[in-house]
């Protein structure tokens, strides 16, 4: 058993985890994740890894964003095996090499050796997101692919008391799309430990983090946010919602463009 404990460890030392923080425009894109229809970012990546390294890879992210929605510290990771004489990667030229082949509106930021465990989406303890929101009358056009233009009047109070309203450990079935699916059937609880309204050109920023989100949950809570500061719902509409556990309940979702994938912690 000692023996055999050995040898797994000398085989697994041969393999090396290299984690990516990647950024992008995801408007031309269908997303993250890999789309049997459509152009996605993961594929784009992948398929330049595999052209650097001349070997199959698979990349795994932290989790999806969905069609529109940007990134500016999205995670990955892939692992490499060493074989023969095989020397370790040059981090320096495969950086140059992958944003070399990769489109103008994707970006690897860092690549970085990590420990053998790290798993860039079960290793994650909390995700952080930006949502933009432009509320001058007139829109800068450089920004129309980066926020969302609304066009009634809202007030920025009702806003800020309904966003206190989503902070806390809750079910947040009627804030997710396909609730009845994937990781919101599992366990539809998440816990958000932060929604800050911040004042920016043309607006607000609302920054949310959470120890995870459910499919389009940042885009439903904010759809929710602008009915009740437009006063098309009022604040007791929330807690409503959140006693319904029925995305019908909730109000339409916010548009993927003014939606960014700021950064992904981990413990280390």
């Amino acid at each position: 058993m000692h023996r055999a404990q050995m040898n797994s460890d000398s085989m697994s030392s041969l393999i090396i985890n290299y984690r990516l923080t990647i950024a992008y425009d995801g408007t031309a894109y269908q997303g993250w994740q890999v789309q049997p229809n459509g152009c996605a970012i993961q594929e784009q990546i992948q398929k330049a890894l595999q052209t650097a390294l001349k070997k199959e890879i698979t990349l795994i992210g932290s989790g999806r964003t969905d069609t529109g929605v940007h990134a500016k510290g999205q995670i990955a990771h892939f692992k490499y095996a060493l074989e023969n004489n095989d020397q370790e990667l040059d981090l320096y030229r495969l950086l140059a090499s992958l944003n070399g082949i990769l489109p103008r509106d994707i970006r690897v930021k860092k690549i970085e050796k990590v420990p053998h465990h790290f798993h860039a989406q079960h290793s994650a303890i909390s995700k952080v997101y930006h949502y933009h929101l432009w509320l001058d009358p007139v829109q800068d056009p450089s920004k129309r692919l980066y926020n969302w233009h609304v066009h009634k009047k809202i007030d920025r109070e009702l806003l800020i008391k309904a966003a206190e309203l989503f902070v806390g450990t809750h079910d947040f079935t009627s804030f997710a799309n396909e609730a009845h699916r994937g990781s919101a059937a599992k366990d539809p609880v998440r816990t958000i430990m932060r929604l800050d309204v911040i004042e920016q050109e043309g607006g607000l920023r609302l920054e949310f983090e959470a120890d995870g989100f459910l499919y389009k949950m940042v885009r439903n809570i904010v759809g929710m946010l602008i009915e009740v500061a437009c006063c098309n719902c009022s604040l007791e509409d929330v807690p409503k919602a959140f006693s319904a556990k029925d995305r019908k309940i909730a109000p339409s979702a916010a548009p993927a463009q003014g939606l960014f994938l700021m950064e992904v912690k981990y413990k280390e």
